[in-house]
């Protein structure tokens, strides 16, 4: 029951910060491509990259795999908003953008996951 309550109050707390990051990207951005959700995708995979192995290799928090990585990056990475929008830019005829928003997200996504494993370990083995 404590993991449900963690994962609930870390997911609040991630789709509002999802929420003021996309619009703040997205305010910067004068087009019909989803920067705000490729920005926060990209974050959130960059988060999830620097925080699993300090968040799953310790028993010093109980809760914080709860709470970060299923509540916080749950909420606040947007893969089903990715696929709506990327549905919705096939549909408006713009398959070039749909294509990058698909590419960029996927390719440099994974390239975040892998870029925050590596800080994560770098910053480890420094420690």
């Amino acid at each position: 029951m404590a993991n449900l309550l963690f994962i609930a109050l870390g997911g609040a707390f991630g789709a509002g910060l999802r929420y003021v990051l996309s619009a703040f990207i997205g305010r910067h951005f004068d087009s019909i491509f989803p920067a705000g959700t490729l920005g926060v995708n990209l974050l959130g995979c960059l988060a999830v990259g620097l925080l699993w192995e300090p968040i799953t290799q310790t028993t010093a928090l109980p809760h914080a795999r709860a709470f970060f990585l299923i509540g916080v990056l749950g909420a606040f990475t947007t893969f089903s908003t990715y696929g709506i929008e990327s549905v919705n830019l096939v549909r408006a005829g713009e398959i070039r953008l749909a294509l990058l928003n698909l590419l960029l997200s996927n390719v440099l996504g994974i390239g975040c996951v892998l870029l925050g494993l590596g800080i994560s370990r770098l910053a480890a083995s420094a420690a």
